[in-house]
């Protein structure tokens, strides 16, 4: 029988048997830990290289503290699979992502050592805060630990929850994984020991020490702490955090363990606001992700041995790249044009765009809030900023889209990217919400592509009207419809019949256009395509009305406060009662799966499609061979 690769991860299911380990051992179980991912991740897809570079800090984290009634809140989540894998997840890592599987992001129905369900980034300090809270008022020594990432660090948000800590004596370990710079050897040497030293009792009892003395002398105190201050600030970067109220330590080697495990045990003793800062690299231990990390964040199955991706490329280009080529082909047409993104460059389609004018792109990091009302202040003076953003990270800006575009009636355009069910990232990345939210608001024009051509086009039209737009398409391709190199517009507000028949008629919003006519061809049902949420073809949907018996609308949005909802708006405004049923998402938040497999699960498929309406719709509106089941 031969030997398993990983003997000691075998035998950790929890953290408490992690702690039985030797620190020595702990090197060993980091490269069985990081070989285990790999070999995983290359099976089913998902995130690998933020994970790679916490390997080392989650072992720490789950050694020193009494996890999991110490809290670890990880933000976004990317960096969690050594986590999962730790906390007795291991053997359904091969279900991650899937169907009725391992969530790929923290998710508390999951797992006790899961304690916050995270997705979108910088609200771990939040979350950590408020627990820390929670546990001082319940008057126990609970710690609360946020790792957030440099990335996330961008954030507003963060910022308001680190400058609220400041004011409290609540027991919050904020920890920032900084993998965008590197240490040098000698400088990681000197940070690792200045932090084994600041972050023990003897300076921390000194140090509170003098300011009880030294604070009866207010000018001796002042110079004191302008002195500390002088000194840390020429070997640590951490005076900004001391300025918001927390206790500096690192910059410190993210991947030294022993430095990880002695620094948080000094901590772990330490009252009050406390911040560590190390520093790891992305894709560690993998030579492909170490050399370009970004390729691998988020990846499909792919071979560990070459790193080659094992999922074979779509023939038809994605919306994505759709609207990559619109991005550029329009540039070129129109010097105003503003290209703008927060943190979303490759996930977008902006990278061609950024190298073909690095002068009017605009990465703002993860900010949406920013991202937004920079679009609008460019908007102002005449330019024609283009937001690239996904639909469930938008919903972080809606504010701002109401106040600071929507009631000036600025020109900015949102292209909004992984609209409808988004499959395997699941509910916290699933844009099943933006329809309602942006019919509701005044001078919006909301447009949903039914395909490649659609969406060139009404990329063109949003961008040329004096108004705020939003052309919203969903993530991976299209039916492969024809492209054309012009830059054509359609006429605002105009729907258009895509299939004659009787009886019935499918008023049908973005992709759902295809299986609608797949069904339709069964059903003898007319199909309407009606392109435009926002203003409704009203003509198109009366004159529907008066011509069929049922009318039927499929949206790949929340039924609540949809497009559909739309429809029946307009029928009830005009005294129209010809029956109408809805077709979308339902009121709960749908899991994760492949997108087709959940349209199929929500009945949006051609199937589902020709249940819903044999079951719906009165015998006889069909002019087909199907059985009605409620006949």
């Amino acid at each position: 029988m031969s030997e398993s690769p990983s003997p000691l991860l075998q035998q950790i299911d929890d953290p408490a048997q992690l702690r039985q380990l030797s620190v020595e051992q702990l090197g060993q179980l980091a490269s069985e830990l990081r070989a285990f991912m790999i070999e995983s991740v290359g099976r089913t897809g998902g995130h690998l290289s933020s994970g790679l570079g916490t390997v080392e800090l989650t072992l720490a984290l789950h050694y020193v503290y009494n996890t999991p009634e110490d809290r670890i809140v990880w933000d976004v989540g990317h960096q969690s699979y050594p986590h999962k894998i730790l906390t007795g997840r291991r053997e359904q890592m091969a279900s991650l992502r899937q169907k009725g599987g391992l969530a790929g992001f923290p998710k508390r129905e999951e797992s006790p050592y899961d304690t916050f369900g995270t997705g979108h980034s910088s609200t771990s300090i939040s979350a950590a805060l408020g627990m820390a809270i929670a546990s001082q008022q319940e008057g126990k020594d609970r710690k609360a630990i946020a790792v957030i990432g440099d990335g996330a660090m961008t954030a507003g948000m963060a910022f308001e929850a680190l400058n609220h800590a400041g004011d409290l004596d609540a027991n919050l370990l904020v920890i920032l994984n900084d993998n965008e710079m590197s240490i040098s050897p000698n400088v990681g040497g000197l940070s690792n020991h200045l932090a084994r030293i600041l972050s023990g009792k003897l300076y921390s009892t000194m140090r509170e020490g003098s300011k009880k003395v030294l604070g009866t002398m207010p000018t001796v105190w002042e110079l004191a702490r302008r002195a500390e201050e002088h000194v840390k600030g020429m070997v640590i970067p951490g005076t900004l955090f001391e300025e918001l109220g927390f206790n500096y330590i690192g910059p410190i080697d993210g991947h030294d363990i022993d430095t990880l495990i002695k620094t948080l045990t000094n901590l772990k003793s330490l009252s009050g606001p406390q911040f560590l800062h190390i520093v790891t690299r992305k894709g560690k231990g993998y030579h492909p992700a170490e050399e370009n990390p970004c390729a691998y964040h988020g990846v499909s199955s792919f071979d560990p041995e070459t790193g080659e991706s094992l999922t074979s490329k779509p023939g038809s280009p994605t919306y994505t790249a759709i609207f990559s080529d619109w991005l550029c082909d329009m540039a070129a047409a129109d010097e105003r044009l503003i290209g703008i993104t927060p943190a979303m460059r490759e996930g977008s389609g902006l990278v061609r765009f950024s190298e073909e004018h690095p002068d009017r792109y605009f990465d703002v990091g993860i900010a949406e809030q920013h991202a937004v009302t920079l679009a609008a202040g460019l908007a102002c003076e005449g330019l024609r900023p283009v937001v690239a953003i996904y639909s469930s990270f938008l919903q972080r800006a809606y504010d701002q889209l109401i106040h600071d575009v929507a009631l000036q009636k600025l020109p900015v355009l949102f292209a909004i990217d992984r609209g409808g069910i988004v499959g395997p990232d699941g509910p916290t990345h699933a844009g099943m919400f933006d329809l309602s939210f942006l019919r509701c608001v005044p001078n919006m024009v909301v447009m949903t592509p039914a395909d490649e051509a659609e969406c060139r086009r009404m990329l063109t039209t949003g961008h040329r009207l004096d108004g705020p737009s939003a052309v919203r398409y969903p993530r991976g391709s299209g039916p492969n419809a024809a492209i054309g190199a012009e830059l054509d517009t359609l006429p605002v507000g105009k729907g258009e019949v895509r299939r004659q028949g009787s009886g019935v008629a499918l008023l049908t919003f973005g992709p759902l256009l295809t299986p609608a006519l797949e069904a339709a061809n069964e059903l003898n049902a007319t199909v309407a395509n009606m392109r435009f949420v926002k203003p409704l073809d009203e003509e198109l949907v009366l004159k529907l009305a008066a011509e069929h018996e049922f009318l039927f609308t499929l949206e790949d949005n929340v039924v609540m406060g949809g497009a559909g909802s739309a429809v029946s708006e307009c029928l009830a405004a005009h005294g129209v009662t010809t029956p109408i049923h809805h077709l979308g998402l339902p009121d709960h938040f749908v899991e994760q799966g492949g997108r087709e497999e959940i349209l199929s699960l929500c009945g949006l498929d051609k199937d589902g499609i020709i249940q819903t309406v044999t079951s719906s719709a009165p015998c006889g509106a069909c002019q087909s061979n199907i059985t009605h089941v409620n006949s």
